[in-house]
């Protein structure tokens, strides 16, 4: 949708859209609450300038949005569109890969309790697995950050791919 739908939208259509992006709460009601913004970049920088506060609470309320690497996201809805578009180099990978990815997810909930997060979109499947690898070496708080700040990532790239500035294509 271009800026001047979005900014136009009603506030609880308007919250629906962004809960798409994140689904936290404070962060969503203050993104619509800017509302009009005069760019998409304005807009993405509210919505970056606000992610900042992010907590782990915040994480963790938004992961049980999120499907697991690897996992076909459920549903018709905006989010699981999303989920699926974000994913698709997954249809691309070997069984060994996909096994791999299988296990390491299973690790990391063991490990840290909860889903594990990343920014998909634009990896293959051999550099998500070696980014899972990886975040297994982390300690609890560190990988808290990263995963907050793939949150942010996956925020901030699903505003981009919905909203547009006039005259720029979908």
């Amino acid at each position: 949708m271009q800026l001047a739908e979005f900014n136009g939208l009603d506030a609880a259509t308007a919250t629906e859209v962004v809960g798409v992006w994140a689904a936290i709460p404070e962060w969503r009601d203050a993104v619509v609450a800017g509302r009009p913004y005069g760019s998409v970049d304005e807009l993405a920088a509210v919505a970056a300038t606000t992610a900042g506060s992010w907590t782990r609470d915040d994480l963790d309320a938004a992961l049980s949005r999120h499907p697991r690497i690897g996992e076909r996201a459920g549903g018709s809805g905006a989010e699981a569109a999303a989920s699926r578009r974000e994913q698709a180099s997954m249809s691309d990978a070997g069984a060994d890969i996909g096994r791999a990815i299988v296990e390491g997810n299973a690790e990391y909930e063991r490990r840290f309790g909860r889903v594990f997060l990343i920014r998909a979109a634009g990896r293959s499947p051999d550099e998500l697995l070696a980014e899972l690898t990886r975040r297994l070496r982390n300690d609890a708080d560190a990988e808290a950050v990263e995963a907050v700040g793939q949150l942010r990532e996956i925020a901030l790239l699903r505003l981009r791919s919905t909203v547009t500035d006039e005259g720029t294509p979908a």
